[in-house]
């Protein structure tokens, strides 16, 4: 026990401590304390969602401090025994999972509600950092890793998108693309792929839009034809969160209405978009803090995003990188996608907005994956 006291003494010794990213700390910070105060006016106080809520920080920040003295290599040993688990929780929703709104997402453990598949894109972003970094760019361009390697991220990929969850298979997909191409995926293979995906796309899209479809569940095929098709009854009534998101964006001014306002004419508190503490929490940010909220947290997440790729560029190996860089397109793709989706510029569909939404499984698998992050900083490469 002594000897295992020193080994970690010892590996505490030889982190750079000034290169440990105060920057992304702090950026953080800023967007969880913005967070919770937008939650807590969203769902007007009620006292079982501000203690989630505080949880998910305080317990985040707790995990994202502790793992930032882990070394990541040491964690990426057990790389297939994360798979394993992974894949594990993805079966259990497939199997125990509770439904909401037509979709088994969640399990109880312990009495606490979880949803796996957000964990999931920490543990996929491990497993291939260990993958990619045992495997060089060489051996990755070989057909045959190169099959192993999409089969063992279509596993999770197909357990997420059957819960059903098609907005987290797409943003996954996404972060895996950006991988495998810092891992070095060759360029032919690349532009080949593409090739091959425009007409096939072209041929989804056609067999999509037919009225007898069986690829997209029938609410993912309604939200679809919901966005480009308003001249029916159906579409307005798909379009309705949307439609009212925008308006309370549009009515927030440069400064806003204020957080907790009781305005008769606020879109919020005339309760026009369901849920608005989750995937809409960025209307209530609009409506309330106004322009200048909205763009505050538009900046503060570009700056994380900025920060895990700049942790990244100064990695001392590929596993670190690729840690870095899927940290880094995980918070991208969220916020691009959610306010995307807010602001009405694509069909409407479901992504947290980091560190701000409500949601303990995604707080708390977002500080664990900055967590890593930090850890990579602190074993940044030494110049010659």
């Amino acid at each position: 026990m002594i000897r295992f006291y020193k080994k970690i003494l010892t590996k505490l010794k030889t982190y750079q401590y000034r290169h440990l990213n105060v920057r992304l700390i702090i950026f953080i910070t800023a967007l969880s304390i913005l967070g919770f105060n937008v939650v807590s006016s969203a769902i007007d106080n009620d006292p079982s969602y501000v203690q989630k809520q505080l949880i998910g920080i305080v317990g985040g920040s707790l995990v994202m401090l502790i793992v930032m003295f882990i070394d990541y290599r040491f964690v990426l040993k057990f790389a297939w025994l994360i798979y394993i688990f992974n894949v594990f929780m993805l079966l259990a929703v497939r199997f125990l999972g509770e439904e909401h709104k037509g979709a088994a997402r969640w399990i109880k453990v312990a009495g606490i509600q979880i949803q796996p598949s957000e964990l999931s894109k920490i543990f996929i972003i491990l497993f291939f950092a260990y993958l990619f970094n045992k495997y060089n760019k060489d051996k990755l361009n070989n057909f045959k890793m190169l099959s192993f390697t999409i089969i063992t991220f279509a596993v999770p990929l197909l357990l997420i998108y059957k819960q059903p969850d098609l907005s987290t298979s797409v943003a996954i997909v996404l972060v895996f693309a950006a991988m495998i191409y810092i891992a070095g995926l060759s360029y032919k293979i690349i532009f080949s792929v593409l090739a091959l995906m425009i007409p096939t796309a072209i041929v989804l899209v056609y067999l999509i839009m037919q009225p007898d479809q069986k690829i997209l569940e029938e609410y993912q095929y309604n939200r679809l034809v919901g966005f480009y098709d308003e001249d029916n009854e159906q579409a307005q009534r798909i379009s309705y969160q949307q439609d009212n998101a925008v308006l309370a964006i549009g009515s927030g001014g440069l400064w806003g209405k204020g957080l907790g306002n009781d305005s008769p004419n606020s879109v919020k508190n005339g309760n026009l978009i369901p849920e608005p503490q989750t995937d809409f929490i960025f209307a209530v940010v609009g409506e309330e803090l106004g322009f200048a909220g909205t763009a505050s947290i538009i900046i503060l997440l570009a700056l994380v995003t900025f920060e895990c790729v700049y942790v990244g560029a100064h990695a001392a190996d590929m596993a670190g990188k690729i840690i870095c860089s899927g940290m880094a397109m995980i918070i991208a793709v969220q916020t691009f996608i959610n306010i995307a989706v807010v602001t009405k510029m694509m069909p409407n569909t479901g992504l947290t907005l980091p560190f701000v939404s409500y949601g303990l499984s995604s707080l708390l698998s977002l500080y664990l994956g900055m967590g890593f992050v930090l850890n990579v900083g602190l074993q940044r490469r030494k110049l010659q």
